[in-house]
């Protein structure tokens, strides 16, 4: 086959010596938000891609890793699914995946950018799958911690779907103390709070393990899970956070029949894709074992 010629390279750099490069075949949209820079380009492998600050955020050929992965333990394993609360979330693919399942009576998501909502609404609309206009949907364009300060209701299950708290990024104010600690205020007493949480590669984990070092002060049970998300070319990790629920103890049996109530078929997750996500290597239960930094 004649080898095709690209102009255009999208190039994520994960450390100075490290990057991950991407043939663009189209830009729909690069510009700036009052919060970030976003840009949504579509690539030959991943098809389109939604990326803010230089950050991959996900991709049309493996979101459902992602996404999937994100929602469905903690859903599996919660108590109450009625009224789910997602923080960030703006492609819809969150929301999406928690509308899939018919205990929930209605579920809210508070984004700050309105410009990503709507751009993902315009150029992405796989991604929501209809979920923004289902009418158990409450989509809030605002600041998640004015939300959570003035919200009195308590969720059975609450889903950050925020990007990482690096210094210039939006989510960084959320990720301290005592937003945690409000985060838990708005939570259910048997209910369980699920976050992306970073990567667990072997080379970089370290904020991840802070963030589960800081959530062993609030929750009895703070498991860590992770899969290989390969747009995003390493490991990707999550916490699932709770008083009452071990997710990584959860039975497959339990999962599998949680699947089955869904709407649609997945495309990752079910009960022994459940036990591989919470089967952790040795380097990283030694990392997260070991004492170091916390968010203070």
């Amino acid at each position: 086959m004649p080898k095709t010629e690209y102009w255009q390279w999208y190039v994520e750099e994960s450390a100075p010596t490290e990057q991950h490069h991407h043939a663009i075949d189209h830009v729909y949209y690069a510009g700036r938000s009052e919060f970030q820079q976003v840009s949504v380009i579509s690539t030959p492998v991943f098809g389109k891609m939604l990326i803010l600050d230089g950050d991959t955020q996900s991709s049309q050929n493996d979101e459902k890793i992602y996404h999937e992965t994100l929602v469905h333990p903690a859903m599996a394993g919660a108590r109450d699914r009625r009224d789910v609360l997602i923080l960030g979330g703006g492609e819809g693919a969150t929301l999406r995946e928690v509308l899939r399942h018919p205990d929930v009576t209605r579920c809210t998501m508070v984004d700050i950018d309105g410009l990503v909502v709507e751009l993902s609404k315009q150029y992405l609309p796989e991604w929501s799958d209809g979920a923004f206009d289902d009418p158990r949907a409450r989509v809030i364009v605002g600041d998640a911690l004015a939300f959570m300060r003035e919200d009195r209701d308590r969720y059975g299950v609450i889903i950050s779907d925020l990007t990482e708290p690096l210094e210039d990024s939006p989510s960084n104010i959320l990720f301290n103390n005592d937003v945690f600690g409000l985060i838990k205020s708005r939570l259910a007493d048997d209910g369980i709070y699920v976050l992306q949480a970073s990567t667990t590669a072997f080379h970089n984990l370290s904020l991840h393990c802070k963030m589960a070092r800081t959530l062993r002060r609030h929750y009895r049970y703070v498991a860590s899970f992770s899969h290989l998300v390969p747009a995003f070319d390493t490991e990707w990790a999550f916490l699932a956070c709770s008083d009452t629920v071990d997710l990584a103890a959860l039975d497959p049996a339990a999962v599998d029949a949680y699947c089955g109530k869904l709407a649609g078929e997945n495309f990752f997750y079910d009960g022994q894709t459940h036990r591989r996500l919470f089967s952790l290597p040795l380097y990283l239960r030694r990392a997260l074992a070991a004492s170091g930094p916390v968010f203070s």
